[in-house]
């Protein structure tokens, strides 16, 4: 999620970036933390008024805007990557791939043995698929991120249309009710052995029969989005375009805000929620994006966003940090509160996490050069062990 590839000067946004995606990332994953959210219908479990608050502020600004953030960044960050190998005269594809492989091998763990919502592995795959474009043009990466997301989006959207037309709305079937107590059993009640099984079964409802195929056919065309702007340099020579940014900031926010609010306006079914998170989610997302790199332009506005940062340079470890944390919290192994916490109080201990988070990373960073599992993730990407403590230097006395 982050390696640090040119100058601090340059890169500090980017980290803010990547510290708001975290925390928005956790807000998001909260529910799925806590109870078998993906299998219920909502507003049968908490119908108080405050719950139902609470889910409509994270869906409208939350809820699948932060993974194509992060997509964003991933493809922006390889194109840094690669100017750092070529400067260095290493074999990028050699490296990037060997980086991919660690990404890999650590979202897997994350995905069975942590927490089945990873999405750090549709994210090395989804790698190794932007690796095939390191060499193109610049106009390619344009051209691509454009079909790789409208063209499988809208295919499927007209599917669902049509679905709608002959009287299909795709409720949630007694069988997801038996999933639901399933879950709450074995995460709440159950023995190792059984949750390892629950978190196998909850990740291949979520990725079998096509589901990771099109979370990378998503990523993919982000991720090319993201290389493009960082090829343009947009966000790293901004006087030069802060025109451009700000066009993207305007028309992202009309059209994120639009559709995102679509299902309200008019009928929440699958089509509307499909449209709202799809082109709604990602639209916010770049939203988000260029917000942030204006914003952090004006000194007032950078010293409320600085905070961020610490934990956008320790994502991979934070993102990780949040799976130990919330499973331990809530599954039987820890405090065994699974299915028994509210969303709103859910969102309030996203919020106590997080500034813990802000707090550590920090402090940590004081002392380290990275987070704990970058420094993994670099140690095994290069093949070498990789300095963690900040080098002290000495200073010569003289008589």
């Amino acid at each position: 999620m982050n390696e640090r590839t040119t100058s601090n000067s340059r890169l500090t946004v980017i980290d803010v970036m990547r510290g708001f995606a975290i925390f928005g990332i956790l807000v998001v994953n909260m529910p799925n933390f806590h109870s078998p959210a993906m299998y219920i219908e909502t507003e049968q479990w908490w119908p108080h008024a405050i719950d139902r608050w609470t889910e409509t502020v994270v869906d409208l600004i939350a809820q699948a805007s932060f993974y194509p953030l992060f997509a964003f960044l991933f493809g922006f960050s390889m194109i840094l990557f690669r100017e750092r190998m070529s400067e260095k005269g290493v074999s990028f594809p050699r490296i990037f791939s060997r980086r991919l492989l660690a990404l890999f091998m650590i979202g897997a763990f994350h995905a069975f043995f942590i927490w089945y919502g990873d999405i750090l592995i549709a994210y090395a795959l989804t790698g190794c698929l932007l690796l095939l474009f390191y060499r193109v043009h610049t106009r390619v990466w344009f051209i691509g991120a454009i079909l790789c997301f409208f063209v499988p989006h809208l295919i499927v959207s007209l599917f669902l249309g049509l679905a709608l037309l002959s009287g299909e709305n795709g409720g949630l079937s007694s069988n997801h009710a038996r999933l639901a107590n399933e879950a709450i059993q074995h995460y709440r009640d159950g023995t190792v052995v059984e949750i390892f099984w629950q978190r196998w079964h909850d990740w291949m409802y979520i990725n079998g029969a096509g589901g990771l195929l099109f979370t990378i056919l998503t990523l993919l065309g982000i991720g090319l989005f993201g290389g493009y702007v960082a090829q343009k340099q947009w966000f790293t020579c901004i006087e030069q375009h802060v025109g451009t940014i700000r066009r993207l900031c305007l028309i992202a926010f009309i059209t994120g805000i639009l559709l995102k609010l679509l299902p309200y306006f008019t009928e929440k079914n699958l089509l509307t929620e499909y449209v709202q998170d799809i082109f709604g989610g990602t639209a916010l997302a770049l939203f988000y994006a260029a917000a942030i790199v204006l914003l952090f332009q004006r000194e007032r506005w950078r010293k409320v966003l600085l905070p961020f940062a610490a934990v956008g340079r320790m994502s991979l470890t934070n993102y990780l940090f949040q799976s130990v944390v919330c499973t331990m919290l809530f599954y039987h192994y820890g405090f065994a509160l699974y299915g028994s916490v509210r969303p709103f109080c859910g969102e309030l201990i996203a919020i106590v996490i997080y500034v813990v988070q802000v707090i550590a990373s920090q402090r940590w960073l004081q002392s380290f050069r990275m987070g704990p599992f970058e420094w993994v993730w670099r140690t095994i990407t290069y093949g070498k062990k990789q300095p963690l403590k900040h080098r002290v230097s000495k200073q010569k006395s003289h008589s």
